[in-house]
């Protein structure tokens, strides 16, 4: 039952911001998004809100876990999204970051990393204590989950690179997460429910998440693997989102999935113009 409410809420917090967005546009969250289409940062607000409202669906020590990362990563990447200096706008990527580090020049984006990063740290702890681990692997354990939610936000941010692909992974991942059960799946639900109400307008070039949307969506499926009882599993997932995040310092996501046919065509599939 508590998974049945945390998808309807995730889907049902969107759709309701969605509709606000289109009684009262905000023409200070228009973008201009990769075909030249003006769509609107406002679908990452409503994706955020709904992301937060099924994750406070999942109850008990998930759904701590989960405000705790949920909230800074939609704050921060808020921040980005409408703060972010015309000089840093071509600063990508974890390298350019640290580049403008050294360079002295703090860019948003190297905040943000910061932020989600320790936020990511203290979801991991929360969880961990949960498995009643509070020291010698305990430890090991709240890292490794503070680096799975963390890195998991990140990676679903670098996906957000055309209509609807980071909202059709994160459902694809957070699905079965909520159908198996246990620990996490109402987190996963809430998750899926979100990025299902998101997609429709996502899709169709009206809206778009940016960082705040995806930072957020990302941070939550975070904690639903993070949370998954099996060590194995949540390793596994941190190797493949480690493995992620290296490889897109090196090769472009969207042409590994041009080149490939069936990622080209689920990546495709909806979309205008696919």
């Amino acid at each position: 039952m508590r998974r049945i409410i945390a998808v309807v809420n995730g889907a049902a917090w969107v759709r309701g911001g969605l509709a606000e967005l289109r009684r009262d546009p905000r023409p200070e969250l228009e973008r201009t998004n990769f075909r030249g289409r003006t769509v609107s940062l406002g679908g990452g607000v409503a994706a955020a809100v709904g992301t937060l409202a099924g994750t406070l669906s999942a109850g008990g020590r998930d759904a701590t876990a989960g405000v705790v990362a949920v909230l800074p990563a939609a704050a921060l990447g808020a921040w980005d999204d409408l703060g972010e200096a015309p000089e840093d706008r071509a600063t990508k990527g974890l390298r350019g970051h640290l580049r403008a580090l050294r360079e002295g020049r703090l860019t948003t984006g190297a905040a943000k990393l910061a932020g989600i990063t320790t936020a990511g740290l203290a979801a991991g702890a929360i969880l961990a204590a949960g498995r009643g681990r509070l020291a010698g692997t305990g430890l090991l354990d709240a890292v490794t989950s503070g680096a799975l939610v963390a890195g998991t936000a990140n990676l679903v941010n670098l996906l957000d690179l055309r209509p609807g692909r980071a909202l059709k992974v994160t459902a694809i991942v957070a699905a079965p997460l909520a159908v198996v059960g246990g620990p996490g799946s109402a987190v996963a639900a809430g998750v899926a429910g979100a990025a299902g109400g998101a997609l429709p307008s996502d899709l169709a070039e009206t809206t778009m998440l940016g960082d705040t949307g995806a930072n957020a969506l990302g941070a939550a499926l975070g904690v639903a693997l993070a949370a998954h009882p099996l060590p194995a599993v949540r390793l596994g997932a941190l190797a493949v989102v480690v493995a992620g995040t290296l490889a897109s310092e090196k090769v472009s996501f969207s042409a590994v999935i041009e080149r490939t046919p069936a990622l080209r065509a689920l990546d495709g599939a909806g979309r205008l113009g696919a």
